[in-house]
Order: structure tokens, then C-alpha cells, then sequence
């Protein structure tokens, strides 16, 4: 059986990745400026290698041009699943190929697009507010359990279960506070 200890330590670490998750995530989000982190985390379903692989996995992503990203497949055969990929991404940026290299042409965002990376990022943060407070259910589940077992008292489980409340409003918080940020540099770049 766990100890109150060890459930408040899993149920910490779960949600500190459901934050961690978030901020990687919103780092894909579209700003108007060129940055290599908008495409390297693009999945692109590589048919010669029979696997879907992360765009920075294979090929290097630079940016030539403030509102321009340049990507070199490291191989040249991979060209047309990199296009394809950045086509049914939720980019909204047509590639240019030279056959070599993809240019993707950062345009700048509308008003409408805004609005909708807006409401993107408001709905990446509440699945992961969701992720907290399932990680906070499982461990009340686990303290309730050791409660029952008689190896917690009422008073042990109670103190655990504030704890579990304070740490999944700390958490919640703090998804707030990365909606907040990136909803307001989409609003303002």
C-alpha cells in the first residue's frame, strides 16, 4: 500500500507534467513571427520509413527570414511527406519546395485567426486542467482506500486530502497563468 507521502508525491508529479505538457504544447501555437519550435513538433507520417516521426527528427529548421522557416529534410526523400504533413497540419501555411529545401511563409495573423488560437490555447488549457483533476481524484481515491484499510486515520486522510486540493488549485493556477501568457502574445504579435 502506498504511503499518504508517496500519494501526494505521484499526484504532484502527474500534474507538474500536465503543466510541462501545456507549455510544450502552446509552443506550437502560431504568433506571427517565425520559430522553428511552430513546425519541429509537427508528426509526419514518413511512408519510406513506415513510422510517423516529429519534424526536428528529419530535417533542420531555421529561420532566413522573420516571417519565413526554412526546412532541409536530411533526406531528400522525404521531401513530399514533410509538404504533405505541413499541408493537413493545423498550420494554415502553404509550403513552397524547391525541390531541396520547404519554405513556409509565416503570414501574418487576421484579426478571425486570433480568435481562434485564442480559443485553441483556452481549450489545450482546460484538457490539462482536466489531466489535474483526474490526478487529483486517483489520489483521493488512493487516500480513501488506505483510510478504509485502517492504516491512515480520519484526521491523516482529511490533512491529505487539503493537501491534494491545494496542490491541484497551485496547478490549476499555474495553467491559468500559461493560458494568460500565450493568449496575450497571440493577441498582441
Amino acid at each position: 500500500m502506498p504511503t499518504l507521502s508517496q500519494i501526494e508525491k505521484d499526484c504532484t508529479a502527474q500534474m507538474n507534467k500536465a503543466v510541462e505538457f501545456l507549455k510544450q504544447e502552446t509552443r506550437g501555437i502560431r504568433t506571427g513571427r517565425a520559430h522553428p519550435s511552430l513546425v519541429e513538433h509537427l508528426k509526419i507520417e514518413v511512408s519510406s520509413y513506415g513510422s510517423t516521426m516529429e519534424l526536428r527528427e528529419i530535417a533542420t529548421i531555421s529561420v532566413p527570414e522573420p516571417s519565413t522557416l526554412l526546412v532541409k529534410p536530411f533526406d531528400p526523400g522525404t521531401l513530399k511527406d514533410i509538404e504533405k504533413g505541413v499541408l493537413t497540419s493545423s498550420l494554415g501555411v502553404t509550403p513552397n519546395s524547391d525541390g531541396k529545401a520547404i519554405r513556409l511563409p509565416i503570414p501574418p495573423l487576421s484579426g478571425e485567426r486570433r480568435a481562434e488560437l485564442v480559443n485553441q490555447v483556452k481549450k489545450m488549457g482546460e484538457q490539462q486542467k482536466i489531466v489535474v483533476r483526474n490526478a487529483r481524484r486517483d489520489a483521493n481515491k488512493l487516500v480513501d482506500a488506505e483510510e478504509k484499510a485502517k492504516t491512515v486515520s480520519e484526521d491523516e486522510a482529511r490533512d491529505a486530502k487539503d493537501t491534494i486540493q491545494k496542490m491541484t488549485k497551485k496547478h490549476e493556477d499555474q495553467i491559468e497563468e500559461v493560458v494568460k501568457a500565450k493568449s496575450e502574445e497571440v493577441k498582441s504579435a
